[in-house]
């Protein structure tokens, strides 16, 4: 899979806000820390294990570089950035039975604002799954001759 580069100096308004893309029940907010080993399991358990390990990395940012979508009490999503890399989004997942409703565009954006706001001209998305979703929602661009990039060395296992 190829890395994607977002301009974040030319990220779309974010009118209309996110209450009126998302459902009223879906909340779209910075975890505690207290919920850190929930959310880094409930990434591990419902996506790969190495996307609970950047997690837990998100966790060791100050401030911490994720956010999450609940309903009720119920994890749905998630998305982080800076835990990768420094300047890189990801890794982030909505519960397939909610996805469709507008949370990982608010996840995306969220995580894409905040890193403007720290001072980042750019952010990478690295490994990009959804390609069209990311060039429709914030205008990425596909990087050329970035796969497989930083993950070139990754640990996988015995298999």
């Amino acid at each position: 899979m190829t890395d994607l580069l977002v301009k974040l100096y030319d990220l779309p308004d974010l009118q209309p806000p996110f209450s009126q893309f998302l459902s009223p029940e879906i909340t779209i907010r910075k975890p505690l820390g207290s919920e850190k080993s929930f959310i880094v399991n409930w990434a591990s358990t419902n996506f790969e294990e190495g996307w609970g390990s950047e997690v837990d990395v998100a966790f060791s940012r100050i401030p911490l570089s994720c956010y999450i979508a609940q309903q009720g009490n119920k994890l749905v999503g998630f998305a982080c950035y800076d835990s990768t890399a420094l300047g890189y989004f990801g890794p982030t997942g909505v519960l397939e039975s909610y996805r469709g409703k507008g949370i990982g565009q608010a996840l995306l954006l969220a995580c894409m604002y905040e890193m403007k706001a720290k001072g980042y001209g750019y952010a990478i998305i690295g490994w990009a799954g959804p390609i069209d979703f990311y060039k429709k929602f914030v205008g990425a661009i596909e990087i050329p001759d970035s796969t497989p990039g930083i993950y070139k060395d990754l640990l996988v296992g015995d298999g």
